[in-house]
Order: structure tokens, then C-alpha cells, then sequence
């Protein structure tokens, strides 16, 4: 059990944190303004405290100058309904431990509660990590280039900008394109999402448009379309390069315009639509073979976003076996076992294509079909390497007798395969595996790999 102090001047937003947190079997207080807070806070002696940033008599930002001043471990959680970028940057300069918007979202406030209690030492322990688990944005992981991905959807989350968010199935992008929303000044409205490679051609029209009774067979009714439903929200297009060339046409048009027209209707309806589209194909490559509108992809990445594969991020690895790994008993029904240090090492050298999908489908797997507490390497080897998961290894690495000698193999056939990737160009092949170019250097010359070997 926790100690949760709540400093906040809105006695609803107080009760509700309450009423949440003592649900999660934790100890709470509330105290109604900084001055008070600040009283209560040697004698609560909490081990995380949730606090609002604008409050009359004593501002949020100085409440959290004085609690650091007297705690410099203090686990302080700044949330505001006012919050901007200038703001959650001094909040972190002054030592909170994250920034939370209001309206305040179950799902993130507990998530956000679990990493802070990580951090005080207070959780409960799912495997044999170093260190906590890293949670922003609802997305695990603190390798160098998740947290590009993480940085940019703060610079660009509350602004208005279109996004266009690309990168291989099961990396994320639905988790990206919600974390921009929740951002965003429309968080507090509709995230209408729209899967344009799973709705027939025929219909996508009137899928994102609606369209009026009559207008074609089975039309029994007016149907309002994404685009109204999303208005003053956002509209998340996902697959977008699946999307056929005359919805791609009115798509643009109601970007240029503002407004949509239903399918057999003639009058217009204005919108106001953030619009955030993902695709895993290149859509350059289809513009060159008439598949896609030059003049649409431009109305889409005023932003560009690169979601990377699992692959560029194998220390992100550990973290999210854990985290799936403690989601799985409540969510699935599966026994609850930690993974020892063998097991993360023996997943974090697989390839998994599927990606953060795959990988979370696996660790569902192991704990469910794995005997003993605690998964070990053999049955990752049994399971997932050898027994039904998806991996490009070398032929052969498997059959590898130690653990020492497969994390070679497949290092050294990874280090290869992303140099070759890269033609050599060593500099860029270290930025794609997110590791020093020096570190790179020496990796080559022990692996004794070569141009054209």
C-alpha cells in the first residue's frame, strides 16, 4: 500500500483521484491549495504526490520548488487543465516526475502511478530488470530512438499540424497517433479511428463522408460519416495508402476545403478535423506508379513520423516483457512468472518482424505454456525460436549450444545485415541501431566483419 498526497483546489478532481486510488487499495490525502499542502506533506509523508498547477494563494510550480527543497527525492506529478509545452518543460527542469492534462485519463493516471512507485521502490517486481520501467505516452521503452519518437510527439501534439506517421505493422503507430491526440487542445473530444485497408472500396465513401437515405442499395437511413463523427477531434486514417483513388480525391478535397459532402447528398457540412493518417508502405514508391495523389501526401505530412521497428530499439526489449508480462495474468488469465535474465537475453536476440505485436503475443505464449516459475531460455527456445515463433536467424544459430554463442551469431549476423543495409556507411548504421559509432567500430573489428565479406 501506497501513501498518495493529492494537492489540487478542485474538490471533484480531488475526489475522483481518491476514489480511484483507494480502489487500488493505496492510502490518500487531500490537501485543497499549495499552503496546506505543503503543511500536510512532512506529516503525510507520501511516497508520490499528485499536484495541480494552477491554484489560488500559492502556484503549483512553487509548491514544487518547496517540496524539492525539503524532499529532494520527492515523486511529484504535476497536472494541469491548462497545460502547455513552456509549462511541462519547467515542471521537469524543476524536478516532476511527469505531467499529466486534464481531463485526466484512468488508464494513464495508473500507469503513471505504477512507474512513480517503480521508482520509489515500491512496486511489485515482475522479472530480474536493472532498472523500472519506462512509460510516456503510454509507450514503453527508453532507447534513443523511441525517445525521438517520444520528444516529438510533445513538440508536436498540441499544435494543429497534420501528421503522417509510417513504420512497419506492430510497431505502434495507433499508440503514436493517440499519444499526439492526447496532447492536443482536442483531447477532451472524439479519436475517431478509420482502417482504410479493411473497408471494401465501395464503401470507404461512405464510411468517411456518411452518407443520406436512398442514395444507394441498403441505404435505409442517414449515415453520418468519420469526418462529422470526428469533428473538433481527430480523425486517425490509418493504412492510408490502402485508400482508393476516389476516396483519396475527396479526402484532399475536405482537407483544402473544410467541409464534406455525404454520399448522395448535395449540401455541405463544415468540419473541424485534425487529421493523423499511418501507412506501412512507401507512398513515394506508389506515387511513382499512379497508386497514391502527389498533392494528398502533401496535405498529410505537414509532420512526418517514423515509428521504429523492434528491431532498431533491442533494448527497449527487457522493459516490455515486463510490462506485458505484468498486464497478462489480469488481461488474459495466464499464470503469473517472471522471466529470468537468460530468457530477456535470448528474446532480445530474436528479429521478431511482427514487432511489439509479436513480441507481446510471445511473452502471452511463454507464460502460458512454460512449467516452471520463472520462463527460462529453454523455453523461449521451445516456444518462440524453435516452436512457433517467427524469426530470420541464420540457419543453424539455433542449434548453437550456449546462450554466449547465440548472442554472438546473432549479433554479429544483425551488425552485418544493417551495414549491408546501410552500404557501409557506418555512421548511419549506428544511428539506425541506436549506439555510439565508436561502439560500432569495435563491434566490427571483434566480429571480424569487412566490405563484400
Amino acid at each position: 500500500m501506497a501513501r498518495i498526497l493529492i494537492i489540487d483546489d478542485e474538490e471533484s478532481v480531488g475526489i475522483a483521484l481518491r476514489q480511484l486510488f483507494e480502489y487500488e487499495g493505496h492510502r490518500v490525502h487531500i490537501s485543497e491549495n499549495g499552503p496546506g499542502g505543503l503543511i500536510d506533506y512532512p506529516e503525510f509523508r507520501p511516497d508520490v504526490t499528485f499536484l495541480d498547477v494552477k491554484m489560488p494563494r500559492m502556484d503549483g510550480l512553487e509548491v514544487l520548488d518547496r517540496i524539492r527543497e525539503a524532499d529532494p527525492a520527492a515523486v511529484v506529478v504535476m497536472i494541469s487543465g491548462h497545460g502547455t509545452i513552456g509549462t511541462a518543460v519547467e515542471a521537469t527542469r524543476k524536478g516532476a516526475f511527469d505531467f499529466l492534462e486534464k481531463p485526466l485519463d484512468t488508464d494513464r493516471l495508473l500507469v503513471t502511478l505504477r512507474n512513480a512507485l517503480t521508482v520509489r521502490g515500491l512496486a511489485e517486481s515482475v522479472d530480474r530488470l536493472i532498472g523500472p520501467i519506462e512509460i510516456r505516452h503510454d509507450i514503453v521503452g527508453g532507447s534513443r530512438v523511441l525517445r525521438a519518437v517520444l520528444d516529438r510527439i510533445d513538440m508536436v501534439g498540441p499544435t494543429d499540424a497534420r501528421v503522417l506517421i509510417t513504420g512497419e505493422n506492430g510497431t505502434g503507430k495507433e499508440l503514436t497517433a493517440r499519444a499526439l491526440h492526447r496532447r492536443s487542445r482536442r483531447a477532451g473530444h472524439p479519436f475517431v479511428e478509420v482502417n482504410c485497408a479493411s473497408i471494401p472500396a465501395e464503401l470507404i465513401e461512405s464510411e468517411l463522408f456518411g452518407h443520406v437515405r436512398g442514395s444507394f442499395t441498403g441505404a435505409v437511413s442517414d449515415h453520418t460519416g468519420k469526418f462529422e463523427q470526428a469533428h473538433r477531434g481527430t480523425l486517425f486514417l490509418d493504412e492510408i495508402g490502402d485508400m482508393s483513388p476516389t476516396a483519396q480525391a475527396k479526402v484532399l478535397r475536405a482537407l483544402q476545403e473544410g467541409d464534406v459532402t455525404r454520399v448522395g447528398g448535395t449540401k455541405p457540412v463544415k468540419v473541424d478535423v485534425r487529421v493523423i493518417a499511418a501507412t506501412n508502405k512507401d507512398l513515394d514508391e506508389q506515387i511513382r506508379k499512379g497508386e497514391f495523389r502527389e498533392d494528398l501526401l502533401h496535405r498529410l505530412n505537414m509532420v512526418t513520423m517514423r515509428v521504429p521497428p523492434l528491431r532498431e530499439r533491442r533494448d527497449d526489449i527487457p522493459m516490455l516483457v515486463a510490462h506485458f508480462a505484468e498486464l497478462a495474468p489480469k488481461r488474459y488469465g495466464v499464470p503469473s512468472r517472471s522471466f529470468d535474465a537468460e530468457a530477456l537475453d535470448a528474446l532480445a536476440a530474436l528479429s521478431w518482424p511482427g514487432n511489439v505485436r509479436e513480441l507481446k503475443n510471445a511473452v502471452v505464449r511463454l507464460m502460458l505454456l512454460s512449467e516452471g516459475e520463472a520462463v527460462g531460455c529453454g523455453d523461449v527456445e521451445r516456444f518462440v525460436a524453435g516452436g512457433g515463433g517467427v524469426t530470420d536467424a541464420p540457419e543453424g544459430m539455433m542449434g548453437l549450444r550456449t546462450l554466449s554463442e547465440f548472442k554472438d551469431a546473432a549479433e554479429r549476423a544483425f551488425i552485418d545485415a544493417r551495414l549491408r543495409e546501410c552500404e557501409w556507411n557506418v555512421s548511419e548504421a549506428a544511428r539506425r541501431m541506436g549506439m555510439p559509432r565508436s561502439n560500432l567500430y569495435k563491434k566490427i573489428q571483434r566480429h571480424g566483419l569487412a566490405r563484400g565479406s
